[in-house]
């Protein structure tokens, strides 16, 4: 998933989500010592907008003691990586000092109070930017040179590689959408709705319920299932309940559409390459690119072996292979070598 939808932003103005987030993935000893009761949005503070929030950020702030910790939750989405992403934190978390005192919330004589920025970054490449400023400032500086530089650093949580973390299977809603979204098949997402309807059974969680279910329906479902028909659910009981009915009607959908299209893809190569050889090979080839697409769509980008095995594959490996994509739970056990 890589769409900037408001309906992702709107999941993490969720006290709920952001606590499990913090909870979850900051390790470290001092996030015990956090009052989550006190966890408010800064939009609360009336903070002027410019100084405050852009598209892609959300700012918190919670009791750590008898102090304030603000929480700077920028949301990437871009499908390349921002290599001066430190650099950008420099300037939000800058502005963010200065609106907290044009605001009044910097007593005279206090110091600042702490800020964690937060990358929430969820694009198909591995995250490769230094998360650190100075990693990025000339290293061969003196040391008198160096003491006056500007540092700052960031916590990358990258969701494409915290699906499988030890958090995966424990009862934390910000575990769950991510690993919603490196959900592949559409059992596997009516699992997670399932811990999501226990765990936000509250009356007064039915925002955040609404919250998911708008994103299933514009973000995350139309990624899995393009083109299918989703009808009108506003729970997510009922959103449950339409993946279990719909689950083999979509699946067998996908099958018809990706052998329409491997058949088109080959026909169209045969014609250039020759009538009988080209189609021969043309079949095969689209039968590779099918594939691939499907592996891609449950596995994720493919590593390197995987796409050479594809390469080389003849006719007879492809379909064995298609065979076992649907019922085989990882990519290497797909991909074995015909018996």
């Amino acid at each position: 998933m890589a769409d900037h939808d408001p309906s992702y932003k709107l999941l993490f103005s969720h006290r709920d989500l952001v606590a499990d987030l913090i909870r979850g993935f900051v390790q470290e000893d001092w996030v015990e010592q956090l009052d989550f009761t006190t966890l408010q949005r800064v939009s609360e503070l009336g903070i002027s907008h410019d100084l405050r929030e852009r598209e892609d950020d959300m700012i918190w702030r919670l009791r750590w003691g008898d102090r304030w910790v603000y929480v700077y939750l920028l949301l990437e989405f871009q499908s390349t990586v921002d290599r001066f992403m430190a650099v950008r934190l420099l300037t939000y978390v800058g502005l963010l000092y200065q609106g907290l005192a044009a605001a009044g919330e910097i007593p005279a004589g206090s110091p600042l109070p702490p800020v964690l920025p937060i990358v929430l970054y969820n694009g198909e490449k591995s995250w490769w930017a230094k998360t650190s400023l100075d990693d990025l400032i000339e290293p061969n500086l003196p040391e008198q040179l160096r003491r006056w530089q500007p540092r700052i650093r960031y916590l990358l949580l990258d969701e494409q590689r915290l699906a499988d973390t030890p958090m995966a299977g424990q009862r934390n809603i910000a575990a769950a959408l991510f690993r919603l979204e490196n959900s592949r098949r559409p059992e596997d997402i009516e699992r997670v709705l399932a811990s999501l309807i226990d765990w936000l059974a509250a009356p007064e969680q039915d925002s955040l319920r609404r919250a998911f279910v708008v994103w299933l329906k514009r973000v995350l479902l139309p990624a899995r299932v393009p083109g299918a028909e989703l009808p009108n659910v506003n729970d997510l009981q009922e959103m449950r309940a339409m993946l279990a009915e719909r689950v083999k009607t979509w699946t067998e959908e996908w099958k018809q559409q990706g052998l329409e299209e491997g058949l088109k893809e080959g026909l169209e190569e045969g014609l250039k390459e020759g009538l009988k050889e080209g189609l021969e090979q043309g079949l095969s080839q689209g039968g590779a690119r099918l594939l691939r697409r499907q592996l891609v769509r449950r596995f994720g980008v493919l590593p390197a072996w995987a796409e050479a095995r594809l390469d080389q594959a003849g006719e007879s490996e492809l379909e064995f292979w298609a065979d076992r994509v649907l019922d085989r739970d990882t990519l290497e056990e797909v991909l074995e070598e015909p018996t």
